[in-house]
């Protein structure tokens, strides 16, 4: 009678810890990319810059859990504050602040509500922990930053920062609804991502609607984005 393979099971766990690392990696790569390409668009207010990679880093949160994003956030802020940001440590905690206030409050709620609507629900709780967290921390950190008074940066809190963390975070959430199952299925196809153990939701008015509705969310905030940088 043969024995029980004792290799087996720890042989399992270490392929699928290599695929979580690979696919944490590539999608780290992406979000820097992401980063770098989205400094090429135009500054709000002359010094706030709007930043695409959350989607990415929320869609790892989204696969992997809030841990993950967490990992990616801060790994992305490092690589950033060295090679392309001219805004130091300082840039360094205000960017893992955002997006960790807005990829892992995403994320853990999805973790805890594995469909559509916890996608929908944990996004948008998201977009307002973004905007509050980082509300308190440009009170607190513009001033010394930027030489300001901190009269006038309070001022600035309901119509420069409330608006453009809002419409940041909007245009990170439709984008996210939109690009999660097509870059989750190219991953799954990889066997990078283990198959889903959610209930099927593959109702064809239902992903119907959920598309309108994800595409007119983008639209929105893509208006609301052109108004904020001064091009509408």
């Amino acid at each position: 009678m043969s024995e029980p393979n004792a290799n087996a099971i720890p042989s399992a766990k270490s392929r699928s810890t290599v695929k979580t690392t690979t696919s944490l990696a590539m999608l780290t790569a992406v979000a820097y990319v992401v980063m770098v390409l989205s400094k090429a668009l135009p500054q709000v207010s002359g010094f706030l810059q709007l930043d695409l990679k959350d989607t990415i880093i929320c869609i790892g949160g989204f696969v992997f859990g809030p841990l993950a994003a967490a990992t990616i956030s801060v790994v992305v802020a490092v690589i950033e504050m060295f090679t392309v940001s001219d805004t130091g440590i300082i840039g360094l905690i205000m960017n893992m602040l955002a997006t960790c206030a807005f990829c892992c409050t995403a994320s853990f709620v999805y973790k805890k509500m594995h469909t559509k609507k916890g996608a929908v629900i944990g996004l948008t709780l998201g977009v307002i922990v973004l905007t509050v967290v980082m509300l308190l921390w440009n009170y607190l950190i513009t001033p010394i930053y930027m030489h300001m008074d901190r009269a006038v940066v309070a001022a600035m809190l309901p119509t420069v920062f409330l608006p453009f963390n809002l419409v940041k975070g909007g245009l990170n959430m439709a984008l996210i609804l939109l690009l999660y199952k097509p870059v989750v299925t190219a991953l799954r196809k990889a066997r990078l991502v283990p198959e889903s153990r959610a209930p099927q939701q593959s109702s064809r008015k239902m992903s119907g609607g959920f598309l309108l509705f994800s595409l007119a969310l983008l639209a929105t905030f893509v208006v609301l984005t052109l108004v904020l940088m001064g091009i509408l």
